[in-house]
């Protein structure tokens, strides 16, 4: 059986090409025993990816050139030679950014039972939405009545983290870009701040007048202006969990950092980042707690989706132009 995949043919230096993503083709081998032959249905991509591509080792290891890349994904079982998995099983894995995908059968998981859209265990019921809940719940140590800030809060991650901050009561603002994520934001009951045109002294006013009393807690997705500004407004003992920096994943060279980190000993803050896997282990927790709300539809969630394998690296680079407004998915 044939499988087609996306590499890349080089380490990109600031934002990637589309020239850079080569799709090929390979013959899948015999499955051996404990293996598992996957028809891929939907594919994630996510913002981390980026660093995968160049060549550097962080908290996980680099894309490999010429290699199929590697993300979360969903599919149908279509061939086994692993019991726990028989044809037809419905999974996700990290076998994406192909159209068939062969894993050992300790690489897959089967999907939950709540009555919800199949590619929701990619988003809100998956990583996203996990990355969202450890942040608040494990490292912001989010408290009833707690103000938060979110950047990126019309994203995968923060469009879930708003709504989880909202419901413990306090006031919540998020940070945008388009008027549409900001209306949606609105829609949502959180207060929404745009950076588009603002210097971080013009930020910091606006989220100042969204929340003059400060914040708990500050989620923070973007970096850059984003973090400035909200260092301005943290109240005494508030907390940042950082989940990512999008604004600087394709800088050819390190910006500058902000000039205030001094407001954290000001406000005598604390500031943690946080790789979701290390929180993998409580994925049930959160899968209990946030699954029902999903099934129920008491969590609001959104998708942009492109169609077809071949416009998978077309999605990933959408993200760094802030053109998706909640999770982005490949349809197959």
């Amino acid at each position: 059986m044939q499988s087609r995949y996306f590499t890349i043919t080089d380490h990109p230096k600031g934002t990637p090409d589309r020239e850079l993503f080569a799709l090929r083709e390979t013959e899948l081998p015999a499955l051996a025993e404990g293996e598992v032959r996957v028809r891929n249905t939907w594919l994630s991509v996510d913002p981390y990816m980026r660093g995968r591509m160049s060549g550097v080792t962080t908290y996980i290891d680099p894309f490999e050139l010429g290699a199929p890349l590697q993300g979360a994904a969903i599919g149908e079982v279509i061939e086994s030679r692993a019991e726990a998995f028989p044809t037809g099983t419905r999974v996700r894995h990290m076998g994406g950014w192909r159209d068939i995908a062969q894993l050992p059968a300790e690489q897959l998981e089967r999907l939950p039972d709540f009555d919800v859209p199949e590619q929701a265990y990619l988003g809100v019921l998956g990583m996203p939405g996990m990355t969202a809940w450890a942040g608040l719940n494990r490292i912001a140590e989010m408290q009833e009545g707690d103000n938060v800030l979110v950047s990126g809060a019309a994203g995968a991650v923060g469009s879930l983290a708003v709504q989880l901050a909202k419901a413990k009561g306090g006031t919540v603002v998020g940070i945008a870009g388009s008027q549409d994520k900001l209306d949606w934001l609105e829609s949502l009951g959180v207060k929404a701040v745009s950076y588009k045109d603002r210097d971080a002294d013009e930020l910091t006013a606006a989220l100042r007048e969204a929340c003059p009393e400060g914040f708990d807690v500050y989620y923070e997705n973007v970096g850059g202006t984003c973090l400035e500004a909200a260092l301005n407004t943290l109240k005494v003992g508030a907390r940042i969990a950082v989940c990512g920096m999008i604004s600087r994943y394709n800088e050819a060279t390190p910006s500058a950092g902000p000039g205030n980190l001094a407001m954290l000993l000001i406000r005598r803050a604390r500031m943690e980042g946080f790789i979701v896997f290390d929180h993998w282990a409580h994925y049930p927790q959160f899968l209990e707690e946030v699954g029902p709300q999903v099934e129920g539809g008491r969590l609001d969630y959104d998708e942009t989706v492109e169609d077809g394998l071949e416009r998978t690296p077309d999605a990933f680079l959408k993200l760094f132009e802030g053109a998706n407004r909640g999770k982005m998915l490949v349809r197959l």
